[in-house]
C-alpha cells in the first residue's frame, strides 16, 4: 500500500477530530446562546454535522486499523492480489488493457488503478496468468484473458 493512502486518511482524521473537538463545540455554544434549541436551525445543523463527523471519524479509525493488519508477506506470488499488475486481453474488444489492483482509496481508472473492491477487481482476485475471467459490469458481461501477471513481490 502506498504511504499516501495512510497519510491521506490520517490527515482527514486529524482535520475531522479538530472540527469535532474545537469548531463544532464553538458553533453549538453560539447557537445555544440564541435561545430555544427546539426551533434553532443553527443548533440543529451543528448537531447533525457533529453526528456525521463522529461517524466518519469512526469509519476512518476502523479503516486505519484494517490497513495496519495487512501482511504483505502473505500475498500470493502466483495469483492476482493487492498490488498485482495484470495485463488483460479484452476478448470482445480485441484489445489489451493493463490494471493494477489497489485499495479503494487509491483507485483511479484513468491511470489503470482498479480497486480490489470493484466488480473487475473482485473478479480478478485470486486468478492466475492464462485464466479467462468473466466480469459483470453495468454495461454487461466482459471477458478477459490474463496474459501477464506481475505480483507485488516481483515489482
Amino acid at each position: 500500500m502506498s504511504l499516501d493512502v495512510k497519510q491521506k486518511i490520517e490527515e482527514e482524521l486529524k482535520a475531522l477530530e479538530t472540527e469535532l473537538k474545537i469548531d463544532l463545540p464553538r458553533e453549538l455554544q453560539k447557537a445555544a446562546a440564541l435561545g430555544d434549541l427546539r426551533e434553532n436551525g443553527e443548533y440543529q445543523s451543528a448537531r447533525q454535522r457533529q453526528d456525521i463527523v463522529r461517524l466518519r471519524v469512526g469509519a476512518l479509525r476502523q479503516r486505519l486499523a484494517e490497513l495496519s493488519m495487512i501482511n504483505f508477506d502473505n500475498l500470493p506470488h502466483d495469483r492476482a492480489a493487492y498490488g498485482s499488475v495484470l495485463e488483460l486481453y479484452d476478448i470482445e474488444k480485441s484489445e489489451e488493457v493493463t490494471y493494477r489492483l489497489v485499495m479503494p482509496e487509491e483507485a483511479d481508472l484513468s491511470k489503470g488503478l482498479i480497486s480490489t473492491a470493484s466488480p473487475i477487481g473482485q473478479s480478478l482476485m485470486g486468478k492466475r496468468e492464462g485464466d479467462e475471467v468473466k466480469v459483470r459490469t453495468p454495461a454487461g458481461v466482459r471477458t478477459f484473458e490474463i496474459s501477464k501477471l506481475t505480483a507485488i513481490h516481483d515489482r
